[in-house]
């Protein structure tokens, strides 16, 4: 069966970009991360038993690339891939942290963008429906006055 990742590879670069969020130079950088952390930990196992992984490294960062890239729901992500939600969690959560400690994709951090010389004009907008509450017209709420004591 082929994977995921065989499929979108002969996109063009900038559809590859659009569809990851990533250009495929920062991909393959990515994937290189995560093979030698992958190599790593399988170095400290003498046993290597248990079952095949369903995912290959390329799919898994895939995966994670368009979790991050539309939102979409765990579930749904792990649908596509015909994993469960469980293990699509599992390796979100192990591409990020792979990643993270590899040293080289990480954001700056806080301080490092109060010390920019940069000058940032921002204004956001909340644009999301909320429903309102009306009151609800009923005899309990609302007061009465007999129209005997009105003159």
């Amino acid at each position: 069966m082929e994977s995921k990742y065989e499929r979108v590879q002969g996109l063009s670069a900038g559809a590859f970009r659009r569809l990851t969020g990533v250009k495929p130079d920062t991909f393959t950088a990515m994937l290189a991360a995560l093979e030698e952390a992958e190599a790593k930990r399988k170095a400290g196992f003498k046993h290597q038993g248990g079952r095949n992984p369903k995912l290959c490294l390329a799919d898994k960062l895939l995966l994670t690339l368009e979790y991050l890239r539309e939102y979409r729901t765990q579930f749904h992500i792990g649908q596509s891939y015909g994993i469960g939600e469980y293990a699509t969690n599992s390796i979100i959560k192990w591409v990020e942290n792979t990643l993270m400690k590899s040293g080289l994709f990480s954001l700056p951090g806080k301080k490092a963008l109060l010390k920019s010389d940069v000058e940032w004009t921002m204004v956001v907008v909340d644009a999301t429906e909320t429903a309102i509450e009306r009151p609800k017209k009923n005899r309990s709420v609302s007061t009465r006055v007999k129209r005997k004591s009105t003159r």
